[in-house]
């Protein structure tokens, strides 16, 4: 089995944590799926685990498993033996997702010819292939190290301005976003996520040159630009109605334009791509980050993994990134959201986040404009009008959805 190279490298763990997020189940023989499953149970369910032995790799297996003895003993010698190298492996595990790709590729092709797909499903699908193993490369890095020039990195980490929000509070607390950073703002549904996001954009629009890329694929696009519109101008539905050419001329003066929204249901991380290289944005918003398509995994704590490491990528190529996400059902009706509230996901969205807020509301009378504000992470480094005490603090704020705001009390 040429797949053994495959188990032999992801009992490493630095090689677990690197791959581990690109190797589908079906790219490896039905054998050997038990062995995976085992090696994940391993790394999973161990806080700093080390790498696995082949005979630790035994022990656990034949723990829970005492069917085909003599094959799997027969399979775990053979992985002793094995003395692939970690590139040849590489190669071989780009060569496996490209034949799945092809393979899922050509079932979609005939099924969008029988019109069960769609033309757009089978360019996703085809988005994928590549003539090189990029996404898994061995090629050396340039010589390319941080500075250790202490004057330097003050002044490109934090006198460098950065965006600054609205709600002061978070300036007070979290400090501006600059290039490289990338966290994200989960709540439950209706609490008032989109008029987070509309209140702050339209504010960080008015401080860049270059436009602010919303990725939009939750609610109606117009209904967001109007939420924009809003919040931009602190008007509410009566005001903004009232002279459209005059609040239009207004809007734009205001945003000078920067408020880009792309409105679908479904964004290829690609197409993410292809608009920040040609925009060359101050800022992309995604709105839900979890929507975002072209990642694959059995496991979906480690699909979103993925994405969530695909996000602190582009922050660090382009510009600060802001995913929003949603509460799981625990976070119903609870002021203070922890990191713990995430849904869909163990450690695989918070662990590449540089700062995490969660939006709180509870189910009360008189209490419908109340919202919660909590920074379950925050590794900025702020502003000079920063507090380090109140990094990780919780307060409360007002949203005024009428006019698209939140507002500090």
């Amino acid at each position: 089995m040429s797949e053994l190279s495959i188990i032999k490298y992801l009992c490493r763990k630095d090689f677990y944590t690197e791959h581990r997020d690109k190797i589908k189940a079906e790219y490896l023989s039905k054998e050997l799926k038990p062995i995976l499953n085992t090696i994940d149970g391993y790394f999973n369910s161990i806080d700093d685990p080390t790498d696995l032995t082949v005979d630790d790799l035994s022990n656990r297996y034949f723990a829970t498993n005492r069917q085909k003895v003599d094959f799997y003993e027969g399979v775990l010698d053979s992985l002793r033996k094995n003395e692939a190298s970690e590139e040849s492996t590489l190669v071989l595990l780009g060569s496996l997702k490209q034949t799945a790709l092809l393979r899922d590729l050509s079932l979609a092709a005939y099924d969008a010819s029988d019109g069960r797909k769609t033309i757009q499903e089978v360019l996703e699908l085809s988005s994928g292939l590549s003539t090189s193993n990029e996404d898994i490369s061995t090629d050396d890095l340039e010589d390319d190290f941080v500075s250790d020039d202490l004057v330097e990195i003050v002044n490109t980490s934090r006198s460098v301005a950065g965006l600054r929000w609205r709600t002061d509070s978070l300036n007070k607390r979290l400090g501006s976003l600059r290039p490289g950073n990338f966290g994200f703002v989960f709540a439950r549904p209706e609490s008032g996520k989109t008029t987070f996001l509309a209140s702050e954009v339209t504010h960080m629009a008015t401080q860049v040159e270059t436009p602010i890329l919303w990725f939009n694929n939750e609610q109606v696009g117009e209904e967001v630009m109007l939420r924009c519109y809003q919040a931009a101008l602190g008007y509410n539905d009566v005001q903004l109605l009232s002279n459209l050419e005059k609040n239009r001329e207004e809007f734009h003066k205001i945003t000078k334009g920067n408020v880009k929204i792309k409105d679908a249901a479904s964004i290829h991380y690609k197409q993410v791509e292809k608009f920040a290289e040609k925009h060359k944005p101050s800022l992309i918003v995604f709105d839900q980050i979890d929507k975002i398509k072209g990642f694959d995994n059995d496991r979906e704590d480690l699909r979103l993994g993925s994405i969530y490491i695909w996000a602190r990528e582009l922050a660090k190529k382009y510009c600060p990134v802001i995913g929003v996400c949603q509460a799981d059902g625990s976070g119903e009706g609870q002021r203070w959201l922890t990191m713990a509230n995430v849904a869909n996901a163990k450690t695989s969205k918070q662990a590449e986040a540089d700062w995490i807020l969660g939006i709180g509301k509870v189910n009360e009378v008189g209490y419908e404009n109340l919202r919660y504000l909590h920074l379950s992470k925050n590794k900025l480094w702020g502003d000079e009008d920063t507090d380090p005490k109140l990094r990780h603090d919780r307060w409360e704020v007002l949203i005024e959805p009428e006019i698209g705001r939140y507002r500090d009390l």
